[in-house]
């Protein structure tokens, strides 16, 4: 029996072995000759797929705002009032932001150097997330589950004020649990959006 061998994707290669070295080194210090040693490819092969290291990069962030929204859809259960659903989708999007190593990388290097391909990847993804919550609130307005105001502009403060309980508070306090974070949450937003 002839044993076929699977065709390998040069170019799903080649992304796989950019987010590793993105990951390890960051944006700036990673290097097209680094990536093609990690994907064990010639550097022409590289360029091949994609003209810049820049245009690598942008491959890598779609890949990961993909990731950020169909995460944000497993998570989201329509039997759910909308601040549950929403304490949960923003619980998982910022844990996945949290532990994915080339996120983590690429916020350090915001923070350590500030290097523009690294603060606009961040701000791509931030974006993604304001986005999935826009939709989610978009939804709830419809079902008369909050009151009609700017969806976009609703998503982006929801999304700070879940950053600044669950990260910022425990800067200077004792860390909040998820518990109290979704209950604060829900309070504070239901508060000033729920429908009147």
């Amino acid at each position: 029996m002839a044993v076929t061998k699977k065709p390998v994707d040069r170019r799903a290669q080649i992304v796989d072995a950019a987010a590793k070295s993105f990951a390890m080194f960051g944006y700036k210090a990673t290097t097209m000759e680094q990536v093609s040693k990690i994907a064990a490819v010639g550097k022409g092969t590289i360029y091949t797929f994609f003209a810049t290291k820049e245009e690598l990069f942008g491959e890598i962030i779609a890949q990961l705002t993909k990731e950020l929204r169909a995460l944000a859809d497993r998570t989201i259960d329509r039997e759910r009032n909308f601040f549950d659903n929403l304490s949960s989708v923003l619980h998982e999007l910022l844990l996945f932001r949290e532990k994915h190593e080339l996120i983590v990388k690429l916020s350090q290097e915001v923070r350590d150097i500030g290097t523009p391909m690294a603060k606009e990847g961040i701000a791509e993804l931030e974006r993604a997330i304001v986005a999935c919550i826009q939709r989610e609130v978009e939804h709830a307005m419809g079902k008369g589950e909050l009151r009609a105001a700017d969806p976009r502009l609703t998503a982006f403060v929801m999304l700070r004020l879940y950053v600044a309980l669950s990260t910022e508070w425990s800067r200077q306090h004792e860390p909040l649990t998820r518990e109290q974070i979704a209950e604060y949450f829900g309070a504070l937003m239901q508060g000033g959006m729920a429908p009147r």
